[in-house]
């Protein structure tokens, strides 16, 4: 299957080498002291100044100081097909090119585990870190999160390095001076800074799947991918992910992973080896104006409850169609991509606390976050999961895989809701089931899927590799 990737106007950073040339400026303002003296003489008192030249002014060069040593450049060799000759035809050869690619990461532990980009160390044939002192090191992938972006790789050294603490990303406020630091165009070191534009961001335009990224108006350009995003005190707050840019460079819009995101998927990744996803249990969307309008609501921010998954923890909590959802555990809920953002730093099993609108009175729900059990299958480029009990009643069938979303799809179509029965004969049990039969048929070149439409229809599709 051919994939036609949607443009989300958002530009990965980190990939090729890319050549490129190589302060904020403040201008002090002196207010002199005048004393009058008692025979009415005039004398300017000269200023003395304690600290800043400017009272208050924003100093980075602390924070530079904590940050650059644990940013590291990283290089990804990887082989791809090159263009055939006419020999290469003639004698059935694959002609084969190395291709490297560069980007950043963030020492996080003393022992060498680094934090970056899923797509800067993607589909590598060796990594290779160089530390800030011009070290390198063979690297090691760890796991990743493709999902989100992330992962984790690890160098071995033998003395202790330096690494960047973790801030508290949900702390982060608009408006707040952040430094963006890591090797854009191949040059190493480089700290760039700016302020947060925005919190809540979705660039994602897979049905059902949203991120929540910070903004931030810090130059980030090709080869920042995977470098920190600190506040003033040197904090790390984001992994700086990528730039929306009509060129692919930087024109005042880049996106970062929340800190306490990635978080999240390291300390997984470290203790499980893979990420465990947790899940509140509904659907729905933000609101707006005319819908909080409608809804007879002073206030235009909140989640509006659509749906509530049958046996989750938002359904055992007690949570129905209708209900908004204004913040969790305190924290704002303006946008669906901010609950989403919160529970991704959340375990199955953990509880939150949901301030909840119903019939006009705010409520407080307890809500227990359940495992989520969609999984990608990136053969398919969609999102599934397996069926509740309801649901295989609504579609008469004992077994299947729901289709949750999609990125491209065999009808280059949103077939959100639709469930896959067979391929090839066999029978869909489920996800898992779904997962191992596409193992087994990836020498094959074409695929028939069996699936049952929202209606209930029995459809056919066909699937023909590259």
């Amino acid at each position: 299957m051919k994939s036609i990737l949607k443009s989300v106007g958002a530009a990965v950073l980190g990939g090729a080498v890319v050549l490129g040339s190589y302060k904020i400026l403040f201008e002090p303002t002196t207010d002199s002291n005048i004393e009058i003296a008692h025979e009415s003489i005039i004398e300017a008192t000269p200023v003395s100044y304690t600290g800043n030249a400017i009272p208050n002014a924003v100093d980075f060069t602390e924070a530079a100081e904590k940050t650059v040593h644990a940013v590291v450049h990283v290089k990804n060799l990887t082989v791809s097909r090159g263009n055939p000759t006419m020999q290469d035809l003639m004698y059935g050869r694959v002609p084969l090119r190395q291709t490297v690619g560069t980007g950043s990461g963030v020492i996080i532990t003393k022992d060498g585990y680094i934090v970056t980009n899923n797509h800067v160390i993607e589909n590598s044939r060796a990594l290779q870190v160089t530390l800030n002192d011009n070290r390198t090191y063979e690297a090691e992938v760890i796991g990743t999160e493709p999902g989100s972006d992330i992962a984790l790789i690890k160098i071995d050294v033998d003395e202790d390095l330096p690494v960047v603490a973790f801030g508290d990303s949900d702390q982060a406020r608009i408006g707040e001076w952040v430094l963006a630091v890591g090797n854009p165009f191949n040059l190493t070191s480089t700290v760039t800074a700016g302020i947060i534009s925005a919190k809540g961001r979705d660039l994602n335009t897979r049905d059902q799947t949203q991120q929540s990224f910070l903004q931030t108006d810090a130059a980030v350009n090709p080869g920042n991918s995977g470098g920190a995003l600190v506040n003033n005190r040197g904090e790390l707050i984001g992994i700086n992910t990528a730039i929306q840019s009509p060129t692919g460079s930087y024109t005042g819009y880049s996106f970062a992973v929340p800190s306490n995101n990635a978080r999240k998927i390291i300390q997984d990744l470290m203790e499980f080896g893979f990420v465990q996803k947790g899940m509140l249990g509904i659907s729905g969307g933000s609101l707006n104006g005319r819908a909080a309008a409608e809804l007879g609501l002073q206030s235009a921010e909140g989640i509006y409850v659509s749906e509530v998954v049958e046996d989750s923890g938002a359904d055992r909590a007690g949570l129905k169609k209708g209900d908004i959802i204004t913040n969790i555990d305190g924290v704002r809920m303006k946008s669906f991509a901010d609950l989403s953002g919160y529970v991704g730093t959340k375990n199955p099993g953990d509880f939150v606390a949901a301030a909840v609108l119903r019939d006009g009175r705010e409520r407080s729900i307890n809500i227990e976050i359940t495992k989520n059990n969609t999984v990608t299958i990136p053969e398919l480029d969609m999102d599934l999961r397996d069926l509740t009990d309801g649901e295989k009643r609504q579609y008469k069938i004992d077994n299947g895989a729901l289709i949750t979303g999609t990125k491209n799809s065999l009808a280059n179509t949103n077939l959100s809701g639709y469930v896959i029965t067979k391929v090839n004969e066999t029978e869909v049990k489920g996800v898992e089931s779904l997962k191992s039969i596409m193992d087994q048929a990836q020498s094959k070149q074409r695929l028939i899927f069996e699936v049952k439409n929202p209606q209930g229809e029995t459809e056919r599709w066909r699937m023909t590799k590259d």
